[in-house]
């Protein structure tokens, strides 16, 4: 079993940054696929990007060039850096974890756990 618990939400304008964690218990994290998804109001949940065991990333074209993914298996977290933030990146993020996922899996539903949810809200 995995827990999730995402951090690091918050109001920015927008051109701003923010970094995102998803800190992870469970002993086999640093073996899971861990993907960031958003929600906006009134929309389905959509696929960010995500980083595998090795380090392999992939990414939204919608963030691509501004959204950086890394991970940090000693510390169990994941790191989503986002920069150069837009208004349309407004949602709540979520971090999700999947045992046997590729990089380029970007269905919610592939995933097998997830936190609880962190509100980004971009002003302009």
């Amino acid at each position: 079993q995995v827990q999730l618990v995402e951090s690091g939400g918050g109001l920015v304008q927008a051109g701003g940054s923010l970094r995102l964690s998803c800190a992870a218990s469970g002993r086999t994290f640093s073996s899971y696929t861990v993907g960031w998804f958003r929600q906006a109001p009134g929309k389905e949940r959509e696929f960010v990007a995500a980083i595998t065991w090795s380090g392999a990333t992939y990414y939204a074209n919608s963030v691509k060039g501004r959204f950086t993914i890394s991970r940090d298996n000693a510390k169990n977290t994941v790191y989503l850096q986002m920069t150069s933030l837009k208004p349309e990146d407004t949602a709540v993020y979520y971090c999700a974890g999947c045992e046997a996922c590729y990089v380029g899996d970007t269905g919610a539903p592939h995933y097998d756990y997830w936190g609880q949810g962190t509100q980004v809200t971009v002003s302009t």
